[in-house]
């Protein structure tokens, strides 16, 4: 039934098939292999075990240094607010020429500055915040700063 020829074209078709699967295969084992050549699959293994072990270290500082900055973004000024206004109102000296300025963290720690100015002098004044409150009498525009700042420091929030 089988001749010789049918045989040898079966045993060829076969080894080609044979063939082509090898040959994807050994594609496929150069992409996990990441197209370096390896004596063994456990050299493979190291390799990839060593990568993770730098990554978890490279994700550890990363976490610890995203802290910190976290840490110290909240003590930097975080709201700065201003107004001017005449503080000798119905006299005709000043103007608009006077100002309060808040400068805050996120904690509401921070100073108001603030200066009144008149024709002849001119007057700066500085209070310390801690926590959105002075120590010292505030001015009602001081006050006004410090909850706009306030505000402006929740939003963000």
């Amino acid at each position: 039934m089988f001749t010789v020829n049918i045989i040898v074209y079966l045993l060829s078709f076969i080894i080609l098939v044979l063939v082509i699967w090898l040959i994807r295969l050994e594609m496929k084992i150069r992409g996990i292999f990441g197209g370096k050549r390896v004596k063994d699959f456990e050299e493979v293994m190291h390799y990839i075990h060593d990568t993770i072990k730098a990554l978890e270290h490279s994700h550890k500082n990363t976490h610890a240094h995203v802290n910190n900055l976290e840490k110290r973004m909240r003590t930097g000024i975080r709201a700065i607010e201003t107004v001017r206004f005449n503080p000798f109102q119905g006299k005709g000296e000043g103007g608009n020429q006077s100002f309060s300025s808040a400068f805050l963290d996120e904690n509401g720690n921070g100073v108001v500055l603030s200066s009144l100015y008149s024709r002849d002098r001119v007057s700066i004044f500085s209070k310390p915040i801690n926590e959105f409150s002075s120590e010292y009498e505030l001015t009602p525009e001081e006050k006004r700063m410090i909850e706009k700042a306030k505000g402006k420091v929740a939003n963000e929030k």
